[in-house]
């Protein structure tokens, strides 16, 4: 049973979003959350940890995730969007995230742990499954083994990266050096130093010194990034 010592129902905005697992991704996730302007229900089922965050978030509230009776009562099923930051009970994770969706919320994230979770997750309905250690290694690593200033992967292997130019691009438009079709990539951004960053267009001409950011497949980014 849900205990509402740090939760009155009727001062939830359901505008807001249910923060499931308070461990260090949920925690970190309300917190940013809460920090933004948005409301935040958290539920954790460890006493200690609602209690550290009591005050913190919104509303924070200990409860057995896994209960739907429970989460109905916590009035999950007036959200429009949550979060399951269970990672290492799997069970748990899994059984949360049913929950929450047999309660009809509409935008569902979970964290997974690993591939197979990840794969179970989806296949219970999660719209949204991420793995924050293995997204945030496979960043780490092109920014390791590449001379990308940052880089972000997003689904169907499709990447932003932020790079500097080819020496072949430099004094000419996007236009004359035919990016797309010479590399595969399109240049969203540049800047100049000590400017901030600008939306390119047909006719701006890439200098020395200047970064970009550019989008496309991520083979074809990464091959981009590897001429500079």
């Amino acid at each position: 049973m849900a205990s509402s010592k740090f939760w009155n129902r009727k001062d939830v905005d359901t505008g807001g979003v249910v923060v499931i697992g308070l461990g260090r991704f949920g925690r970190s996730l309300a917190l940013e959350l809460v920090a933004e302007g948005t409301e935040v229900l958290g539920i954790d089922s460890d006493a200690r940890t609602v209690q550290s965050l009591a005050g913190r978030l919104t509303h924070v509230v200990e409860a057995d995730s896994t209960n739907e009776e429970a989460m109905r009562q916590l009035g999950v099923q007036d959200f429009d969007r949550a979060v399951i930051g269970v990672g290492t009970d799997l069970e748990a994770s899994i059984l949360s995230a049913s929950v929450v969706l047999t309660l009809g919320v509409e935008h569902v994230w979970a964290k997974a742990i690993s591939q197979a979770h990840a794969r179970i997750l989806t296949q219970v309905g999660v719209h949204h499954v991420v793995r924050p250690e293995h997204d945030m290694g496979k960043r780490v690593a092109h920014l390791v083994r590449g001379r990308m200033i940052d880089y972000i992967e997003i689904d169907d292997g499709y990447a932003f990266a932020k790079t500097q130019p080819p020496r072949r691009m430099l004094g000419k438009t996007l236009l004359d050096s035919d990016v797309r079709r010479s590399y595969g990539v399109t240049v969203v951004g540049v800047k100049r130093p000590g400017e901030a960053f600008t939306y390119a267009t047909p006719d701006t001409v890439v200098q020395g010194g200047d970064v970009i950011i550019v989008s496309g497949q991520r083979e074809k980014v990464e091959r981009f990034s590897e001429m500079t």
